[in-house]
């Protein structure tokens, strides 16, 4: 599956609750580390979720990173690929929440 196909369903998810796509794309590079114009590439190029965690540098504060998603503890997650999926959805859950960019960071 692409980022992209998900992505905008992220984008949508943020916009509904009065939040932009400029965050969603902040909590995004913050996790992944990459520049606008890598994040923008994997976009438009179709990159699978393996493909772009894989060439992804996972920022060292990702294991702050908890919560459910479905039900299930992200910090519970035995599958390292899902598990980085799953710490994208919450970050963008957070977003969405209105939760305060300094704690979604875990700065």
């Amino acid at each position: 599956m692409s980022v992209a196909s998900v992505y905008v369903h992220y984008v949508a998810k943020a916009e509904r609750k009065g939040h932009t796509r400029a965050e969603v794309d902040e909590v995004t590079r913050w996790l992944t580390g990459y520049s606008p114009a890598e994040l923008d590439a994997h976009l438009a190029g179709g990159t699978t979720f393996e493909d772009f965690f894989a060439s992804a540098q996972l920022n060292p504060n990702a294991a702050l990173i908890t919560g459910v998603i479905c039900g299930i503890r992200v910090q519970e997650i035995d599958d390292p690929l899902m598990q980085k999926v799953r710490y994208l959805d919450l970050l963008v859950d957070e977003v969405a929440r209105g939760k305060a960019m300094s704690k979604i960071l875990r700065a």
